[in-house]
């Protein structure tokens, strides 16, 4: 096989130059330090817990909407509970859901692509058309429909239908098996330009599978528009978990996420309108975020741009 690796690296995009031509996209860089700084505040959601001395399930109707002091950063909510620390907890929720959901779709959607680039024909025809129909659907009332669906009816384990977790699995589970058809689309479209290379044709003619091909010789060539579909989409599913919480029918209390800390608001705008700027915000600037470093990756990462 060594007489085929020189020739994948050389349309495989150069390290050095991605990171200088992202380093050079401001905007990208700002998001990547926005979510990195997220991401540390939700992780560290315990220590937080721990200085401020409070306990973010604690209910204090004694202390419902306190104003912010140096105990409770954010104030308190209608159950006397500390918004800081909350949305540290709410972060962890819905970061987790959009990215393992995000990554989800993107193994689907890749495993699709690459079989309808590689082998073509009818294969090609059916997963192509499969993925047409999907897009078709209205995707808001299908979520709505799937995640209304009792798990105890369609054979789930009463172990996991009565987990504090069980909404959490769904709604992954839902958002993965409706969100893979941009990837498959972007990896069939590359998968169709990489298979005429002449390394591919090389490893044909030294008898190796079509997996082995796709796997080693294909995929690593491919990776790039999965990159940024994948980046793009996370903000997208942490966009849908937030709606499908505010609707009831997402992340359950006590379970604590974004979206459900806005459904937990909505009835109290007039009283403590903070409760609801709070992790709207949040929900906001993330999914910003995102989209943004989404786009300085695609930037970085064209070919076209990277031969200028």
């Amino acid at each position: 096989m060594s007489a085929v690796e020189p020739i994948i690296d050389i349309v495989r995009p150069e390290p050095s130059l991605f990171w200088q031509r992202l380093r050079r996209n401001r905007a990208a860089i700002a998001s990547a330090a926005i979510l990195v700084a997220v991401t540390a505040l939700a992780l560290l959601a315990p220590f937080f817990e721990a200085l401020l001395g409070i306990d973010a399930v604690r209910v204090d109707l004694f202390n419902q909407y306190a104003t912010p002091d140096f105990t409770h950063w954010l104030g308190t909510d209608e159950a006397g509970r500390d918004v800081f620390v909350r949305l540290l907890y709410g972060g962890r929720i819905s970061l987790l859901v959009g990215l393992v959901a995000a990554i989800g779709a993107a193994v689907i959607g890749t495993s699709i692509g690459l079989f309808a680039g590689y082998h073509g024909g009818r294969l090609d025809t059916l997963l192509m058309r499969t993925t047409d129909g999907v897009i078709s659907l209205p995707l808001l009332p299908l979520l709505i429909v799937l995640a209304a669906i009792d798990l105890s009816k369609v054979g789930v384990p009463d172990s996991i239908v009565n987990s504090e977790m069980a909404s959490l699995y769904r709604i992954v589970f839902i958002i993965a098996i409706v969100g893979w058809t941009t990837v498959a689309r972007l990896v069939r479209a590359a998968t169709l330009s990489v298979r005429t290379r002449e390394f591919v044709r090389a490893a044909e003619a030294m008898g190796s599978g079509s997996t082995t091909i796709m796997l080693r010789h294909i995929l690593p060539n491919v990776v790039s528009p999965i990159i940024v579909a994948t980046t793009l989409s996370i903000g997208s599913v942490i966009l849908l978990e937030s709606v499908l919480s505010f609707l009831g029918l997402g992340i359950q209390p006590p379970v604590p996420s974004w979206g459900n800390m806005l459904t937990n608001a909505q009835e109290l705008v007039t009283r403590a309108p903070a409760l609801a700027v709070w992790p709207g915000a949040v929900i906001f600037v993330t999914v910003m975020a995102f989209n943004f470093l989404g786009d300085g990756l695609q930037d970085a990462l064209d070919p076209r741009s990277m031969r200028r």
